[in-house]
């Protein structure tokens, strides 16, 4: 059975939903999203992870190892709404993916297991849509499984999340015996046998304990939206009508998140899914006007067809058939032979093809109006982050922000011939994926491959040897450390005087350098003292810019420098041979003298590692931890498993997974999330500078 939902022209941009699915890794992200198109009849049989028969996890490396990957976008149309969704991976490594697809979306559902609740990684997209302010509603998925709590998973969406959970749904049965569930905004049972949906009235078995449910959630509604609370106050309930606009309300502001309840696997629960989507999640023209800047003035552009276009690239694939370059229209109408202008390198594009993109396969269009995500054929240059626009009215829209890389490892080629093809394959990776860095080592001459993580760096590699048939040799990996400010200098003074015939360079600089404290959430922080304008104010924006230029590499072992505060205290002119450029280079210089004189010491990237352990090996694995200098935060008992939760640098976890499984007989998991930078031992730190 199909829940009937007003009816809306599928062209409108007010019948469009663009929105993720997010999730820690193995909640069921990949699984809804395949039951939505097998409701809404985009494909005709269910695909399943574990058979390798997706459609969003169609690349060979995701269906080899289980898990999402690459970010997959599918379009579909669900009672007259076009619905384009992005499957987003829901591994640690693949953060950046995640943030560039939030860049470009309305809504997301956020899906939770019903058995483990918020697990780290949701933790972490939930912090990432919050950045973006994107709307969202949550699902809590495998209501059939042992162990299985809607309670215990909403709690700890209240708990880890801080937000406000409205429950719309109550489970019919618990665990194999879950049947369906009781929409509780409008007291009625939805119950699934197979693919096939029977609505009907509440089981009376249920009637009690569903109206109390209702109850609470027309109280949580009317403590967030005042006209709620004014029909709440005056006959004691809510229409539902009221409780459903309440709701919308409530998660396009962001001040709650409406709560589902289903099975994905056994296609339970989907139907009112969908509805929700469509009811409670925003149109394109229900969020605000997108802003960009040009000529150093911002502008907006609202989501109207007959806008100048302006469009944002989030994703590059090169794919056997050509370049894809993956475009959300946020104005205007693109049409097939267009010139556009990629504001950023100020070079025109041409528009060869527009397609509808279901993951790996395609549909043609003669056009795309704002609100539509779709993919083009013809730019040749566009990188994720570049803004396309009409070439009459340029618009420049903000980028997603790139994470920087925390891992790397030297990589060549097996055989001399294939030098210059393995440059060509790290450049494309490069291109498709911006938090892949290439570098050459001056000192050894090997090239460098960074990431996000291990397995960020192990797909990288698998894909240039799989798609491009090059053999490839890896070294061990190695973590991107940082060096920092423990003590710091006061009064250092330099003067860079120059003189080789014609105009000289003379500065005067005086600074001082301290700590600076970690709360403040900053690398650096330069100030300037100087009165009497004896050093003027241009002149104190080119030593902040030679203070930056010092800070890429420590006086210890050549890391980038952070956590450093500078300020200039005095400094002197000369009539005719000071200028920007002799200033910028003394601050380079002194900057560097004083990071000598100063105690420096290394920092090192630590991540948040939860295990989930069988009751027998939990000291096994907590002596690994701690001889991997770990530091346990928390453990949790939970039905025959212990989750062990630790602050582990990340370089004593490489080759952690074998690890783990030998000390458990296979039967421990363990996730990671990056949480930033600590000191590194003295120890420690003496083995890493004599590498």
């Amino acid at each position: 059975m199909r829940i009937n939902l007003p009816q809306a022209n599928a062209t409108s941009t007010d019948a469009v939903r663009n929105l993720g699915i997010l999730a820690h890794v193995d909640a069921g992200k990949t699984t809804v999203t395949e039951r939505i198109l097998y409701l809404t009849g985009a494909t005709h049989r269910r695909g399943e992870v574990h058979d390798g028969t997706t459609v969003t996890d169609f690349d060979s490396q995701e269906r080899d190892r289980g898990i999402t990957i690459f970010a997959a976008a599918v379009s579909c149309q669900w009672d007259g709404h076009r619905i384009n969704l992005i499957d987003t991976p829901g591994h640690v490594d693949f953060a950046d993916e995640v943030e560039r697809s939030l860049r470009v979306l309305d809504g997301a559902v956020a899906v939770f297991d019903a058995v483990a609740g918020v697990e780290p990684q949701s933790e972490s997209v939930w912090r990432q849509a919050d950045r973006h302010g994107v709307p969202r509603i949550a699902f809590v998925n495998k209501l059939d499984r042992a162990g299985a709590d809607l309670d215990t998973a909403v709690a700890s969406i209240r708990d880890r999340l801080h937000t406000v959970p409205l429950v719309v749904q109550l489970p019919i049965g618990q665990e194999d015996g879950f049947t369906g569930v009781v929409d509780l905004p409008r007291m009625r049972a939805l119950v699934w046998d197979g693919d096939t949906c029977a609505e009907g009235p509440v089981p009376p078995d249920l009637l009690a304990q569903a109206l109390r449910r209702r109850r609470m959630l027309e109280e949580g509604v009317a403590e967030l939206h005042p006209a709620a609370l004014d029909e709440y106050c005056a006959s004691g309930t809510l229409s539902e009508g009221t409780l459903e606009a309440a709701l919308r309300d409530v998660t396009l502001a962001g001040e709650g998140v409406v709560v589902l309840c289903g099975s994905a696997y056994r296609n339970r629960g989907i139907e009112p899914l969908l509805r929700a989507v469509v009811a409670y999640l925003p149109s394109p023209r229900d969020v605000p006007p997108v802003s960009g800047t040009h000529g150093g003035t911002r502008q907006r552009r609202p989501a109207e067809p007959d806008a100048p276009f302006a469009g944002l690239v989030f994703k590059v694939n090169s794919t056997a058939t050509g370049r894809l370059t993956y475009v959300r229209v946020y104005s205007g109408t693109l049409t097939k032979g267009d010139t556009v202008l990629d504001a950023g390198t100020r070079r025109t594009e041409r528009i060869g093809r527009i397609l509808r993109v279901r993951a790996d396969r395609h549909a043609e269009m003669d056009r795309a109006v704002a609100g539509e995500i779709v993919a083009v054929v013809g730019p040749k240059a566009a990188r994720a982050g570049a803004t396309l626009c009409a070439p009459s009215a340029p618009l420049l829209l903000e980028p997603p922000t790139v994470a920087a890389a925390v891992v790397s490892v030297a990589v060549e080629p097996r055989t001399g011939p294939d030098t210059d093809r393995l440059a060509s394959a790290l450049a494309r990776l490069v291109e498709e994926d911006p938090s892949l860095t290439v570098r050459s080592d001056p000192e050894t001459g090997q090239t460098v491959l960074s990431g996000m993580g291990e397995l960020h760096l192990e797909v990288a590699v698998e894909k240039i040897r799989r798609s491009h048939g090059i053999e490839v040799g890896v070294g061990r990996p190695q973590v991107a450390y940082r060096e920092t400010v423990v003590r710091g200098v006061s009064g250092l003074v330099y003067r860079h005087v120059k003189q080789d015939g014609g105009a000289g360079q003379f500065a005067h600089v005086v600074i001082d350098v301290a700590p600076l404290d970690s709360a403040a959430g900053e690398d650096f922080v330069f100030e300037s003292a100087v009165v009497g304008g004896r050093v003027p104010g241009e002149y104190v924006r080119a030593v902040e810019a030679g203070c930056r230029d010092a800070l890429a590499e420590g006086p210890l072992g050549g890391h980038p420098v952070t956590g450093v505060r500078v300020t200039l205290t005095d400094g002197a002119t000369h009539p005719k041979d000071s200028s920007e450029m002799a200033f910028r280079t003394a601050a380079r210089f002194a900057l560097r003298e004083a990071l000598r004189a100063a105690v420096t010491g290394l920092l090192e990237p630590v991540v948040e590692l939860t295990a989930t352990v069988p009751d027998d090996a939990v000291g096994g694995v907590l002596g690994d931890l701690a001889a991997r200098r770990g530091r346990v935060t928390g453990q949790t008992a939970r039905a025959g498993t212990v989750v062990i939760t630790a602050t582990v640098p990340l370089a004593e976890l490489f080759g952690y997974a074998s690890r783990l499984r030998s000390r458990t007989q296979g039967r421990g998991t363990f996730t990671t999330r990056a949480t930033g930078y600590a000191p590194v031992p003295a120890a420690v730190s003496a083995a890493v500078l004599q590498r």
